[in-house]
């Protein structure tokens, strides 16, 4: 390279006012939509205001002395000026949950007039400034009343229960909300919360994980049709909203090109993505579980199974790394959180061949084959992909460019995997501000905005992440490829010598 020609690059790179162009927002569909989001429990706080009850992650966070949710961002008092820095970004869609024991504290029944009002005061704020509400039923925070009273998603109660809560929800916010999406990362959520050690609503609890695993996930699927249904039955025609079912994608990929490899990764494929997809589009279970679990599974009767075909208009994606699969004995995923799951899937999934923890890489690849896979396994049904992000260590340092090169990498391969075919509608960053984490707590966020949890009003400031995805959505930054990413990192690296 000529000595000009660095010198030019080093100072269009330096400057921030050129940038090499790969793609930009107009290289997507104009009806695309690119937001932002985050959960009740982790943002609200207002654990016990307003008429609130426990929800069992209420329950489960006070177990320890550890860290809690019970005041985290404070959105329940500050979602006025967290709606102006959505503005200011530039957001287009706004993701978030409803707390079911804020709305209808005592699981069923009398509504929460205060709770009421906060999400209507929340969803007019943002359709005021053109934002669009994307919202989750369920992430989660189930009215520990009725874990108490029936085991929560172990009982076919719940399908009763989480319907009439979804049934309040259409009716009264149903007129701003067009897109919905009924119970969050489900399959993992019953892997997890149905596995093994503390579970959410219980301090010391065990689980029989081998059966209550698949009997979670058989009920979560008929309460997503019977809320799904009842939707379309009743306010899909007046109110032209659609909703959704959200699953994780791991990205999967075989550790090495041996066949055996490849066939671990189908089985994962079969056990993580299958296990709910194929009875949401196709009205069954995959043949290879139920020959696996066997009696262990429940079975659809014939009516269940033609509720539950068809019930979602789009799939949501959560994806954060890519996790290699091999049927070699090694560190896994899974066994910590449930043993029983990962014995009857009979594959180690590893992150960077040698980590069993849930640790973010940057290999956009992985994304592309989730796409691709739903693209061809399930009749290219239409995709959002309703959390992305990378988590960084919890401090005030607001230079946050790891995240700047995750953003720019995954959101280019979400593009190319629209040309090449797959309807992929949307595209949401976890999260829209640092949160309260499920697994990490206040150690480790992901918001494109730093809180400052010290401090009692809980002061927002943005990071260089929230900056660039500002220039992006406004139409200011044409996105650099990966190898003009590696050359920012070289000359950066230059010119601090």
């Amino acid at each position: 390279m000529k000595p000009f020609s660095l010198f030019f690059i080093f100072w269009v790179i330096v400057s921030g006012t050129i940038y090499i162009s790969a793609f930009t927002r107009k290289d997507f569909p104009e009806d695309f939509v690119f937001g932002a989001g985050t959960a009740a429990y982790q943002w609200e706080g207002a654990f016990d205001e307003d008429g609130k009850t426990h929800s069992v992650w209420d329950t489960t966070s006070h177990c320890s002395n550890g860290s809690n949710g019970d005041i985290a961002c404070d959105g329940y008092h500050k979602y006025k000026e967290d709606v102006k820095l959505m503005v200011q970004m530039g957001l287009e869609a706004f993701k978030f949950s409803i707390s079911w024991p804020r709305l209808i504290p005592s699981g069923r029944g009398a509504i929460n007039p205060k709770g009421l009002l906060f999400y209507k005061n929340l969803i007019k704020e943002l359709r005021i400034y053109g934002i669009e509400p994307h919202v989750t039923l369920y992430h989660y925070d189930l009215p520990q009343c009725l874990e108490d009273e029936y085991k929560g998603w172990m009982n076919r109660k719940i399908i009763e229960d989480f319907t009439a809560f979804a049934d309040v929800c259409f009716r009264e916010f149903g007129e701003d909300v067009k897109l919905w999406t009924t119970i969050n990362d489900a399959p993992i959520f019953a892997i997890g919360a149905y596995g093994q050690g503390i579970q959410f609503g219980h301090c010391n609890f065990t689980r029989n994980s081998c059966t209550e695993t698949y009997v979670a996930g058989h009920n979560i699927l008929l309460a997503h049709a019977s809320a799904s249904n009842l939707y379309k039955l009743k306010y899909k025609i007046k109110q032209r909203g659609s909703i959704g079912f959200i699953i994780y994608g791991f990205g999967l990929s075989p550790y090495t090109n041996s066949k055996d490899d490849e066939i671990a990764t189908q089985r994962a494929q079969v056990f993580l993505y299958d296990w709910m997809l194929k009875p949401l589009i196709f009205g069954e279970y995959p043949d290879e579980m139920k020959r696996t679990v066997g009696s262990r599974l429940p079975v659809f009767s014939k009516e269940e199974s033609e509720k539950v075909k068809g019930s979602s208009d789009f799939v949501g994606i959560i994806h954060y790394q890519t996790v290699y699969a091999t049927n070699q004995p090694g560190p896994s995923l899974f066994p910590s959180l449930n043993k029983c799951f990962s014995t009857d899937m009979g594959v180690y999934l590893m992150i960077d061949g040698n980590s069993a923890s849930f640790e973010v890489d940057l290999n956009p690849c992985g994304l592309e084959r989730d796409l691709e896979y739903l693209k061809l396994s399930y009749n290219n049904t239409p995709i959002y992909i309703l959390e992305n992000g990378l988590p960084l260590k919890h401090d005030s340092t607001l230079q946050d460019t790891p995240r700047v090169e995750y953003m720019q990498a995954y959101i280019g391969a979400v593009l190319n995997a629209i040309k090449n075919g797959s309807d992929t509608r949307g595209y949401f960053v976890w999260s829209m501000i640092d949160l309260y984490e499920l697994l990490a707590g206040y150690v480790s966020t992901y918001g494109l905005y730093y809180v400052n949890f010290s401090d009692p009003g809980r002061k927002r400031s943005p990071k260089l992440s929230s900056s660039w995805y500002t220039g992006f959505l406004n139409g200011m930054i044409d996105v650099a490829s990966q190898d003009n990413i590696q050359l920012q990192r070289n000359l950066s690296s230059s010119s601090s010598l």
